[in-house]
Parts: C-alpha cells; sequence; structure tokens
C-alpha cells in the first residue's frame, strides 16, 4: 500500500495533487482540503479487482412490479411514488430545523408495521431522539435506534439486527476507519455513502439518508452524492412559517412533479389534505389585479391566487418585473385608452390566459 497526499474540494469534489486558494471547477474560495488515498499496487501497476458478477440477458431479467412499501403519511408517499421501493435508496436534504429529522421519525414508526427499523443517529443521542418521539406520539415495538457514528460499526449492527428499513441521520456525520480525513469531507461522504448504497441493493433494504444543505441551498459534499442516490427530496420552507414543503428533484421510480405539503404543529408534521385551500385562506375578494389561477402539480391540480399591480410612471417606456413566472409569457400591452385604475384588473385576466393553468408557481 502507497499513501498519497491530495488536495479535495469540499463543495464539487475536484482532485489536485496541490493546494489552491480557489478551485477551478466550482469558483469557490478556500475549498480545498488535504487528504490521505492509499493506493495499492504491484510491480509498479494498480492491482485490478476481480469481478464476481456476470452479465444477463435483457430477456432474461425478471420485470414483476415490487410492491411498494407504504409509510402511512399519504403526502410522503406521494413524492416517493407512491410508496418506498425494496433496495432503494433516498436523500433527504433541507435547512437546519425544517423537519428532516421529524419527518423520518415520524414515517420509521409507522414502517414498524412492516418490520424492525434501524435509526442511526450520529447528531443525537438515544435519549434526545426518545424525547422527540414522545413529543411526536412515536412508540413503536421494533424500532431500534443506535448512537453511532462510525460506518463499520452501523454495518456491524444491520447484519445482527437485519431490519428492513435503515435511516442514517445524517451522511456528513459518518465516518470510516479506512480513511484518514475528518467526518464531512469529500472522500469521508463518497465513501460512505457507496458502501451503504452496496449494501442497501445487495441486502434489499430500503436505506434514508440526511443530508446536510450549504448557504446556497444545495447538498453538503461531493455532487456525485446526489448521482449516487436513486431519491432525492428537498425539504422547503420559510424561517418562521409552519407550512413545509417536500419536492422530488430526483425519482428513479416515480415522477419529479409531485409535491407533499406538509404543516409543522407541536406533535409534529400533520399533512396538508387541501393545499388550495391553504394557498388561497387569505386571498380578499373582488380585488382588483387578483385572480385564482389552476396550476397542475404532478397528478393534482392546485389553485394559486396570481396578482398583478401596476401605477403610472413618468417614463417613457413602462417597467415590468414579474415575480415567479417567466416574463415572456405575461408581457401585456395594454392599450392607450386604458386608464391606470382598469389596468390591473385587466392583466391579471391576461396573466390567467397566457398561464392557462399548466404552469407550475
Amino acid at each position: 500500500m502507497k499513501q498519497k497526499t491530495i488536495y479535495s474540494c469540499q463543495q464539487c469534489g475536484m482532485q489536485s495533487p496541490k493546494w489552491l486558494g480557489k478551485c477551478p471547477d466550482c469558483g469557490q474560495w478556500n475549498t480545498l482540503v488535504e487528504e490521505t488515498v492509499n493506493i495499492a499496487k504491484k510491480g509498479g501497476r494498480t492491482v485490478p479487482l476481480r469481478s464476481e458478477s456476470a452479465p444477463v440477458r435483457l430477456a432474461e431479467v425478471s420485470s414483476t412490479d415490487e410492491d411498494r412499501l407504504q409509510c402511512g403519511i399519504d403526502e410522503f408517499d406521494r413524492v416517493l411514488g407512491g410508496g418506498v421501493v425494496p433496495g432503494s435508496f433516498t436523500l433527504i436534504g433541507g435547512d437546519p430545523g425544517i423537519g428532516k429529522s421529524t419527518l423520518l421519525l415520524q414515517a420509521a414508526g409507522s414502517w414498524t408495521r412492516s418490520g424492525p427499523v434501524l435509526y442511526v443517529t450520529a447528531e443525537e443521542s438515544t435519549r434526545q431522539v426518545k424525547l422527540r418521539a414522545g413529543r411526536l406520539d412515536v412508540v413503536a415495538e421494533d424500532l431500534y435506534l443506535l448512537a453511532e457514528t462510525s460506518l463499520e460499526g452501523v454495518l456491524e449492527r444491520v447484519r445482527e439486527l437485519k431490519p428492513d428499513f435503515l435511516v442514517v441521520d445524517s451522511i456528513q456525520t459518518i465516518f470510516t476507519a479506512a480513511l484518514e480525513s475528518a467526518p464531512g469531507s469529500v472522500s469521508q461522504v463518497r465513501e460512505c455513502a457507496g458502501r451503504l448504497m452496496h449494501l442497501a441493493k445487495g441486502e434489499g433494504i430500503p436505506t434514508f439518508i440526511v443530508g446536510h444543505v450549504t448557504k446556497d441551498g444545495s447538498i453538503a459534499g461531493p455532487r456525485m452524492l446526489e448521482h449516487m442516490v436513486d431519491t432525492v427530496l428537498y425539504f422547503e420552507g420559510d424561517a418562521g412559517h409552519p407550512y413545509r414543503i417536500l419536492r422530488a428533484v430526483k425519482n428513479r421510480f416515480g415522477s419529479t412533479n409531485e409535491i407533499g405539503v406538509f404543516e409543522m404543529k407541536d406533535a409534529g408534521l400533520k399533512e396538508v389534505p387541501n393545499p388550495s385551500e391553504l394557498f388561497l385562506a387569505e386571498r380578499p375578494e373582488d380585488a382588483s389585479g387578483s385572480v385564482v389561477v389552476p396550476a397542475i402539480e404532478g397528478t393534482r391540480p392546485i389553485l394559486v391566487e396570481l396578482q398583478a399591480l401596476a401605477s403610472s410612471t413618468s417614463l417613457g417606456t413602462p417597467r415590468r418585473t414579474i415575480l415567479g413566472l417567466d416574463g415572456n409569457r405575461s408581457i401585456h400591452h395594454a392599450p392607450v385608452a386604458e386608464t391606470v385604475e382598469e389596468r390591473p384588473h385587466r392583466i391579471g385576466q391576461t396573466v390567467a390566459e397566457l398561464v392557462g393553468g399548466g404552469a407550475a408557481l
């Protein structure tokens, strides 16, 4: 074994033989960290790995549909494409405190109806998770908690328990002793996620991992992490607002157009079965420049409010500002004889016609 020192970017995973102040790939500053990797060589040439798999004809592969496993949370199952696929590998990301751990703990309590569930908490103690489970009213005999940050320890407990579901919270805090880099580094995240993926595929265990996000809202760690998993879910919501939206940006087993709407309450996340009522709750009646537009999100239509406001200007050419919609689809040229008071209502009608009920707002 020969050791080699490289510098890896913590944002995009680019590797360089020497340190650089600015990553040439993603353009971020001070993101290259020194890492030590082991290279196995024999006679000056890299030792190839033997493959134990054999090629299979496409016609010989079984095409029977596997039954999806329901978690009892309809909005969650909707975003996953109808339920959890056995052996799937899912990544959930979102801002701190948005409700990722809360959602997975509630789902884990429901998954115990199918078999044992192992919840690996690498950021909290088992006592802290127990307190949160009591607040969420999660009572399950087959829900096992494991406070562990070592990947080898997690894999050993999985082999002993043989759970039907595995939850890892979070992937940035798990590390393997095979690498000398710190937990959360590009090499650690890539290696740990790769071994968990082989576990999920080889044993058929649905695995969910929680991922931290950077300040720009993307998943922290190498971009390869999102390519390795089967499904990437983002938990979104405004600070100080009780409502959350679960959105799939990648799903190998379903559509990415579905969204799940939740409301954060004292007892945890509650489903919002009628999002249209939520979005139109504060809409004033008979307001000039305000129209209701149906937008298709996945398999269900959602009614949202579209506002158009106009005011007089001293400029020769009026300035139009569009938020949440393509400006090329909402430009309206009002007749010269039209007054300023008449414009808002007319603009609202024209924008609704341009949207046509098919745009996601």
